[in-house]
């Protein structure tokens, strides 16, 4: 996570040059991942922005669209409708890394996602969106170190639904690279057709 992080000035720029936006800006981020936290229950889509960007191949918690892992269909969704890819494309799980054992046939510390395992056989049905069609996933292991904001945010979500995994993709669209900047975010958003949008203490 060591990109370039942006300031309130930089994004409240960004959000000028939209107009049409809604959005709020929270003083307080748990009340803002607890907001959150709920639109992912209730299956939204979310376009989530932090700090400085992930240097290298994966969205790692910082630039990332996430989705509760919950609804089979969801796949189907983020890769036809947000994503515009192969229908067929898996998505990785980000799990909190004191539950790792109990979901995935790995105990290996991955905060990379550059592990692949298998789900075990009880949870395949309990988060269909993230096991792939033989079963595997490509699992990032998050811990309070690793990724604070992230960790608390799928800790919420773990609250409301017993499952201590979302859906990880990287953020951008079609034949984007991952978004770096707040201006690049807002324009997926309306590109993709993302429900919300998250950059640092501001929900679009």
């Amino acid at each position: 996570y060591i990109g370039k992080p942006y300031s309130r000035s930089e994004i409240i720029s960004a959000i000028n040059e939209f107009p049409s936006l809604n959005f709020e800006e929270y003083d307080n981020m748990d009340t803002l991942i607890e907001d959150t936290s709920y639109w992912l229950t209730q299956n939204r889509v979310i376009g989530w922005f932090q700090d400085g960007a992930e240097i290298g191949p994966r969205a790692l918690g910082n630039r990332s669209i996430l989705a509760s892992p919950i609804n089979s269909w969801m796949t189907g969704h983020i890769n036809s409708d947000v994503k515009k890819r192969e229908w067929y494309r898996p998505f990785a799980p980000a799990v909190l890394f004191e539950h790792q054992g109990e979901i995935f046939e790995s105990d290996v510390y991955s905060p990379y996602m550059l592990v692949t395992t298998t789900v075990k056989e009880d949870w395949r049905n309990r988060i269909p969106a993230v096991t792939h069609i033989d079963n595997s996933a490509r699992h990032q292991s998050v811990t309070k170190t690793s990724n604070s904001k992230f960790y608390q945010l799928i800790t919420k979500f773990h609250e409301k639904t017993g499952v201590p995994v979302l859906l990880n993709t990287s953020f951008n669209g079609p034949k984007e690279p991952i978004v770096e900047t707040p201006n690049d975010a807002i324009k997926c958003f309306y590109e993709t057709g993302l429900d919300h949008l998250v950059i640092n203490n501001f929900i679009i």
